[in-house]
């Protein structure tokens, strides 16, 4: 299991800090329930609100990675990440998708933020040679 803890923390203002906190708090809690709970969640969560720019999910993405605790017991990975992303910008009135992909040789999944102008976290480590192939998109 890799855990996804970047060495050098990146910076956020504040207000996105505080959005994440409490984006990566639900996040946390929502892996709890079974993934189908988690999506309708989200579809509800997210509703008809306009879609963020990608510059602003980026900013949120970079909060979320930010405001991660190192003393979590638990799993912080691409999931919960995206996840978080995607709530975080749900409370900031906008929406974004979360995407759920897998690719093969080597197998395996990965899960990323969406928004029409581009992804956040989708290419990361060595996606450019194998590159994710989107299964699910939420909403």
């Amino acid at each position: 299991m890799t855990v996804m803890v970047p060495s050098v923390r990146p910076t956020a203002p504040l207000r996105d800090r505080l959005v994440a906190i409490v984006a990566l708090a639900l996040s946390l809690a929502a892996t709890r329930c079974p993934l189908r709970w988690q999506i309708a969640a989200v579809r509800l969560l997210v509703g008809r609100l306009p879609h963020a720019r990608l510059a602003r999910l980026d900013a949120l993405y970079t909060a979320v990675l930010a405001v991660m605790p190192a003393w979590w017991p638990g799993r912080i990975a691409c999931m919960e990440i995206s996840l978080a992303t995607v709530l975080a910008t749900a409370l900031t009135g906008h929406r974004a998708q979360w995407v759920l992909g897998a690719r093969f040789l080597p197998d395996g999944a990965h899960a990323w933020a969406k928004v029409p102008e581009g992804a956040v976290g989708r290419d990361i480590g060595d996606a450019v040679d194998r590159p994710w192939m989107p299964v699910l998109a939420v909403p």
